[in-house]
């Protein structure tokens, strides 16, 4: 099949991309229900069948030969040529399939990439990818028609399965690997004789069948071997980790290195009556989470209890697969960088008028002081109303049950309290103040909110967003002032115990500020360039969310260990952070870190926003409000770290924040607020 757009011509699409776009399922965002080992089988078969219409290999029902060693130009399908050309002997296609499949995930990568450069796909954060609709034409069957090119590789197969035309040797492979997954009953609606016209197809080519056949074989395998493989998880003893020097400082990333390097990637911690807590924590472990773990870890396990005390359920972060895409599909606008870059001016407005409020000479706590700076901003921006005189119910009271029912550390009585009772009611506060404002009379000509963009979409679908729902999202949405500002914080004491940083940092915001605010034009990459990579490195050394917690839906195997079904995960996606091998020195503040060659972030140990489906769908937003913060900070002020010997020590639980000693000294006022 050949696909032109505007900047490509003439683009064949191979079997490899052919069979993932068979595959792909737009309700949840990745694949049909195919087990990995399976896909990554049919995607092997692929490949073998793609260099075999290209004569570079030939194959029958006994054997597999190279006839033309000559390499491809497609990077994802040279690598495996050149592998069976270093082959000596005379191998099987089965044992091709076998020997391959365990590298068909950076073909499968390498496929994706390439399609979201053709523009055939669009690629969304949490490793999610749609179709994207942007007027392919398609030669097909000497027809130009427009569409996308998804639909019109099943628009070619639907013929030969329903319309009874003769399917050509590349559709009839396709079918071939297609129905070897055991997707095409999701796909389209089957009766007995489109089935009995998929097998007859399938016996149409002897290629076909040949690779069919060696895929089928090796369906079982990984079962197999399980057993055969499974190695003993390493156990940690409380004692030892009590023990650790990084307990103390509260470095829970540290402390989860420390222990990854002495027991491996995959370990466990037993608690006395308690289940094993099993930890991954590796750059390796990080990319099996982030790529494959949708297949077998389960969110709502663990949030579930959460939720209900706001008397919510199937709220996003509890939500898993169609329902979770869907829904952090619909409201990715309301998160996005695009979405502040429009409030600009606002922003401006809300962090001049909080920091008017600061006197030089005072002293305040650093995790209050940037707590109510970005509530400041994010309530009037997400929800139209203030809620600065309530928000510190609101924190402590989401703290206290995500320390109940999310970590668990603390009895269920403890948010039952006389002053949690309390501290309760800001929530139906916050609700009131909100339906106060959102009528259809005061929400005409103001700039859309995320309240806007929930009830909206409470309103157009009820039962896929209930009131109950509601309840938890317009409340909740203050949660990120709590997770920004204490970021905030981090960044702050960064940059006030480091002059030569500030001073940096100062140079660039009074290249912004000084003739008058900047609009989003202007935060280039050269105009940001230090303060991009200091926040980088202080989301690198301070990660506000240290770890997730998943639940095993279905048993696999991870770098050799078996997780069981059932059990509790703990990925510790920032142990990487501190590991000298991923992050030379990680004690040393480095912001050249993120300068080429060195990039030491592009590797899946750099994960400060999470991983896989639930990676922060705000962390674009995040971003550009945090350097905001930073860059207005530094044009007005010079703060000093209170008290001058304070020794950094975290406050790790229920997230990553400083500790309660460190405050922030107004030293100087450098310009005039202009409220």
């Amino acid at each position: 099949m050949a696909v032109t757009n505007e900047g490509v011509t003439n683009q064949t699409l191979n079997l490899p991309e052919e069979l993932i776009l068979m595959l792909l399922n737009e309700e949840n965002g990745y694949f049909h229900q195919v087990p990995g080992w399976d896909l990554n089988c049919a995607v092997a078969g692929a490949v073998l069948a793609e260099l075999s219409l290209l004569s570079r290999i030939d194959t029958d029902m006994d054997s597999l030969f190279l006839v033309d060693p000559t390499e491809t130009g497609d990077p994802a399908m040279d690598p495996i040529l050149k592998e069976i050309a270093s082959e000596s002997s005379q191998r099987s296609t089965q044992y091709w399939i076998e020997r391959l499949a365990p590298s068909a995930e950076s073909v499968i990568d390498l496929t994706l990439d390439r399609l979201v450069n053709l523009k055939i796909l669009e690629y969304h954060d949490g490793e999610f990818w749609t179709l994207a609709h942007t007027g392919w034409q398609m030669e097909l069957y000497g027809n130009s028609q427009e569409g996308t090119a998804g639909q019109f590789i099943k628009t070619r197969i639907s013929r030969a399965l329903f319309m009874n035309e003769i399917p050509d040797p590349r559709d009839i492979i396709v079918i071939c690997l297609v129905n070897t997954c055991d997707v095409f009953r999701f796909i389209f609606q089957l009766d007995d004789e489109s089935e009995a016209r998929i097998q007859l197809i399938c016996k149409m080519d002897v290629i076909g069948r040949s690779i069919a056949d060696a895929v089928a074989h090796n369906l079982a395998g990984p079962l197999l071997r399980r057993s055969a493989l499974t190695r003993k998880i390493p156990a940690v003893s409380v004692l030892k980790a009590l023990l650790n020097p990084h307990v103390r400082t509260g470095n829970i990333p540290a402390l989860f290195a420390d222990l990854a390097q002495k027991y491996g990637p995959v370990f466990e911690i037993r608690l006395p009556f308690a289940k094993p807590m099993i930890f991954l924590a590796s750059p390796r472990t990080n990319r099996w989470a982030h790529k494959r773990g949708r297949m077998y870890l389960r969110a709502k396990d663990y949030f579930a209890d959460f939720e209900k005390v706001y008397g919510a359920s199937g709220v996003m972060p509890s939500l898993d697969g169609g329902d979770h895409f869907r829904l952090r599909k619909a409201m990715s606008p309301a998160y996005s960088r695009r979405r502040l870059e429009g409030q600009l001016d606002q922003l401006y407005h809300y962090a001049r008028n909080h920091m008017a409020h600061w006197t030089v000479g005072d002293t305040y706590p650093a995790t209050t002081m940037c707590r109510l700076m970005i509530n400041a901003q994010l309530s009037p921006l997400f929800i139209s109303t203030d809620s600065q005189d309530i928000f510190d119910d609101l924190s402590k009271y989401k703290e206290r049950a995500l320390k109940v029912h999310i970590l668990k550390v603390l009895p269920k009585f403890m948010l039952k309290t006389p002053a949690m009772k309390r501290r309760a009611k800001a929530v139906d506060t916050l609700l009131g103040r909100i339906q106060s404002v959102y009528t259809p009379a005061q929400r005409a000509g103001c700039p859309r909110t995320l309240a806007d963009d929930w009830l909206n979409l409470h309103a157009s679908d009820p039962q896929f967003v209930p009131e109950t729902t509601l309840r938890f999202q317009l409340t909740a949405a203050l949660i990120a002032s709590v997770y920004l500002g204490d970021a905030f914080s981090f960044a702050l004491y960064a940059m006030a115990s480091q002059p030569e940083l500030y001073a940096k940092i100062q140079s660039e915001a009074d290249a912004l500020f000084d003739s008058g605010d900047p609009n989003n034009e202007n935060f280039t990459p050269s105009a940001l360039d230090v303060t991009h990579r200091f926040l980088m490195e202080c989301l690198r050394m301070y990660p506000i969310v240290p770890m997730s917690i998943r639940t095993m839906m279905n048993a696999c195997m991870v770098e050799g260990y078996e997780l069981p079904v059932g059990t509790n995960i703990y990925i510790a996606q920032t142990a990487p952070h501190y590991m000298k091998d991923v992050f030379p020195d990680p004690f040393t503040f480095d912001i050249d870190r993120y300068l080429p060659p060195r990039d030491e972030h592009h590797s899946p140990g750099y994960a400060p926003f999470g991983l896989g489906p639930h990676t922060c769908l705000g962390s674009r937003w995040m971003e550009l409000q945090l350097a905001i913060n930073v860059l207005m900070v530094a044009h007005y002020f010079t703060i000093e770290v209170s008290p001058e010997n304070y020794k950094f020590r975290f406050d790790p639980l229920p997230s990553m924040k400083p500790s309660k000693k460190l405050k922030f000294h107004i030293a100087e006022q450098r310009r005039e607020l202009h409220v």
